[in-house]
């Protein structure tokens, strides 16, 4: 995941776990929206409800490859992402999903990524 992502995910207090089921059904095909450009919408259940109000996840995915989360955001705060948004999403998908092992190996190191476990 971005940092910023991580940063909102904390202060929502989306658990690792969730995150890595929510990775699991991506991987295996379940996602809500496929946007372009290897850009999924996803939704997380809040803890002790339902998908249908929760989070939405934005996450750029290359089966066999990589996955990361992007951005997210709460139903309650706004519908859907702008184009504008969308644009520069996959923008900064395009740039992930070409990094090479090395260049991927220093940005987690340097924390500008970090890995989604079940810490």
């Amino acid at each position: 995941m971005t940092k910023k992502f991580e940063k909102w995910a904390i202060k929502n207090k989306l658990p690792r776990q969730d995150l890595t089921k929510s990775l699991t059904e991506v991987i295996g095909g379940t996602v809500e929206a496929n946007l372009g450009g290897h850009i999924f919408k996803k939704r997380i259940a809040k803890s002790g409800q339902g998908k249908r109000g929760s989070f939405r996840t934005i996450i750029c995915f290359k089966q066999s490859d990589r996955a990361v989360y992007l951005h997210g955001f709460s139903k309650n705060d706004k519908e859907n992402i702008s184009d504008k948004e969308l644009q520069s999403l996959k923008e900064l998908a395009a740039i992930l999903l070409n990094m090479n092992e090395k260049e991927l190996q220093t940005a987690i190191s340097s924390g500008i990524l970090v890995e989604v476990n079940n810490e």
